[in-house]
């Protein structure tokens, strides 16, 4: 990783996949308003050729994959897409990472961190949050089993920053992505605290890891944990005092649902040490999401 990576934006260039997704699209925004050289991968991942072409073509200093399959609505889809979830989050993920390699290059690459769920090693409310070195030890849904496995083989590809995210949030409450937007068009909800991810204060930090030339594993979540029904309390707060909700129980929820959904919490430490001013989890909340929300009141 040549020294010329670091330093002034003049030095960066950077490419990233995933143009129609909710992240890749923020990251061109971000890239914009930094005045950093981007452009977006025109290749397929698993597609190695197109790749190495989008390589040879835009030269850059690091590449971001934000990039994959999720499923449409939902996690649920890759029950039933298992080769197709499997060619883009696994075959996909690794070729690019080869290639990345090949040509000396860190790929900043947005994971999950739902591939954990709360054991006796990491009660639920103890505070004991899952670690960068932890073995995944959920696998209840298709989604999160590739999202594991790639996560084990990339351990060996030492230029790839690995970034668990958690139930992104932005500030952008129209989204459908949006884990607020989601909770709050349920018909019900479960209440669980879980670690989160607030893209307008981290995803910026994941442009400055790329800088840095940060690798290896980071859990990508605001310290601390917040539960669905702290969400939507602060949610009627600042934004529709006469919203109202229904809870249920994961035993109810697994009704409805075909596949089970991950519950953690991950230890934000490593990544709180490298970025002292990150906020937690509810400041996050009230800073980046719900303060430019505020419905402010129109006095007659």
């Amino acid at each position: 990783m040549g020294a010329e990576a670091n330093g002034s934006s003049s030095s960066l260039n950077f490419l990233i996949y995933g143009r129609t997704g909710w992240i890749g699209g923020i990251l061109g925004k971000l890239c914009e308003a930094q005045g950093i050289p981007y452009t977006y991968g025109s290749g397929r991942l698993e597609d190695r050729r197109s790749l190495v072409a989008d390589l040879d073509s835009v030269k850059p200093s690091h590449v971001f994959n934000a990039a994959g399959v999720t499923g449409r609505p939902n996690v649920d889809w890759c029950e039933s897409h298992k080769v197709e979830t499997v060619r883009t989050n696994v075959v996909g993920t690794l070729t690019l990472a080869d290639v990345c390699r090949e040509r000396g290059l860190v790929l900043i690459n947005y994971a999950t961190g739902c591939i954990f769920e709360y054991d006796s090693g990491h009660p639920l409310g103890s505070g004991l949050g899952f670690k960068e070195e932890d073995t995944p030890n959920f696998t209840g849904s298709f989604y999160s089993k590739t999202k594991a496995m790639v996560e084990e083989l990339l351990k060996n590809y030492e230029n790839v920053c690995t970034l668990r995210v958690r139930m992104p949030i932005s500030s952008d409450l129209s989204n459908p992505r949006n884990f607020i937007t989601k909770i709050t068009r349920y018909e019900k909800v479960v209440d669980i605290p879980n670690s989160m991810t607030i893209l307008d204060e981290l995803l910026p930090i994941s442009l400055e890891m790329a800088k840095r030339n940060l690798t290896g594993i980071w859990n990508f979540t605001n310290p601390g944990v917040v539960s669905h029904n702290e969400i939507l309390e602060m949610y009627r707060e600042f934004v529709d005092p006469s919203f109202t909700w229904k809870n249920f129980t994961l035993e109810e929820q697994a009704k409805v649902i075909v596949a089970p959904r991950s519950n953690n919490e991950l230890d934000a430490t490593k990544l709180k040490t490298e970025f002292p001013e990150m906020l937690s989890i509810k400041e996050s909340l009230v800073k980046f999401v719900f303060e430019p929300n505020k419905k402010t009141e129109i006095k007659g």
